[in-house]
């Protein structure tokens, strides 16, 4: 649970660093108790934020509209199409987050899945659901694109 105080947010009882903190930090308190409290509130915003958007894509949805001029019609069934195909890879990322919320929970988050190494913050702020560390997945990616996996 997120609170507010005075000094900042308060997550699960731990105080959350600021952005600036959170790279200031030694490497050698990697995923300390501050840093998980920072990423489960980014993971919960951006679970909270997939949601409603999913929401707002069944009441744009439902609302029907009649319109008689073909052209126009065609206008709007290409939007709803567009806003479903947005929808479907907001549904994807959202079990990515939720799936990132379950290893923060076993304290697995932030380590790289194939070789144990730290994923490193930096990483993790720009692609909060990672699971692989750079190197891991820049070899992952090259297998992928010489052998086609």
């Amino acid at each position: 649970m997120a609170n507010k105080t005075q000094g900042g947010i308060i997550v699960d009882g731990i105080e959350i660093p600021t952005l600036a903190e959170l790279l200031s930090m030694p490497e050698e308190d990697y995923m300390n108790e501050r840093q998980v409290a920072f990423f489960k509130h980014l993971l919960r915003e951006r679970e909270a934020q997939l949601k409603e958007n999913a929401g707002q894509t069944t009441e744009n949805l439902r609302e029907n509209t009649i319109i008689p001029d073909p052209s126009d019609r065609a206008t709007v069934e290409e939007e709803h199409a567009l806003e479903l195909r947005t929808r479907d890879r907001e549904r994807k990322l959202l079990k990515k987050v939720q799936e990132a919320l379950k290893r923060l929970d076993k304290g697995e988050y932030g380590w790289c899945e194939e070789t144990g190494d730290p994923i490193g913050i930096p990483r993790l702020l720009a692609r909060p659901t990672a699971t692989l560390s750079l190197e891991a997945q820049q070899r992952r990616e090259m297998r992928q694109k010489l052998y086609g996996d």
